[in-house]
């Protein structure tokens, strides 16, 4: 099966997605290679907001306005964890740099900085994320799945959870509510 490499694009869940934690999602891909993808779901809203978050890990947040941002559920692994998507890329201990404009970093270091007022100027903060093994998002892409786009961090970042994966789909020049549950083959 031919590698493709769908970093820093987003993978859109067609409606015949059997895996019900991915119905109806939008994930943006960090890392995708022959060993596998890694990605943050961007439109899955959980009850829990940054407020909530820094009185978890016991840290003040003086970044008052960031109180009421919402966190996101970022996929089925290590939920327990979080996960910091967010632009500029910025120097922090654990990060990826995912085609040289956004960062996702698991490290600390980053909430320390929001914290005291610092820290990216957009971000999104998910708790888990995607993950596949090597060749597996390939085969799912195969069975129809998915469908993939190149991603604008506009969509992350300046449009409200419930609008993402909308505007993913204008991006391909797609409305979602045209797609068949059916998939198949030419």
């Amino acid at each position: 099966m031919q590698t493709v490499n769908l970093t820093g694009h987003f993978l859109i869940a067609m409606p015949s997605m059997a895996d019900e934690r991915f119905s109806r999602t939008l994930t943006y891909i960090c890392e995708h290679n022959e060993e596998g993808a890694l990605g943050v779901i961007v439109n899955r809203p959980i009850e829990m907001n940054m407020s909530d978050l820094f009185t978890q890990i016991g840290s003040p947040l003086a970044r008052t306005e960031l109180a009421k941002q919402t966190l996101y559920f970022g996929g089925p692994v290590d939920t327990g964890r979080g996960f910091v998507l967010h632009q500029p890329v910025g120097h922090w201990q654990s990060t990826l740099a995912v085609n040289g404009t956004l960062g996702l970093t698991t490290s600390k270091d980053i909430l320390d900085a929001i914290g005291e007022g610092g820290g990216p100027d957009k971000m999104m903060v998910s708790l888990g994320y995607a993950g596949w093994d090597a060749g597996q998002l390939e085969e799912e892409l195969a069975q129809n799945a998915w469908l993939s786009v190149a991603a604008d961090a506009q969509v992350i970042f300046d449009m409200p959870a419930e609008q993402r994966l909308e505007a993913a789909m204008r991006l391909l020049g797609v409305d979602y509510a045209n797609l068949s549950e059916d998939a198949g083959h030419a």
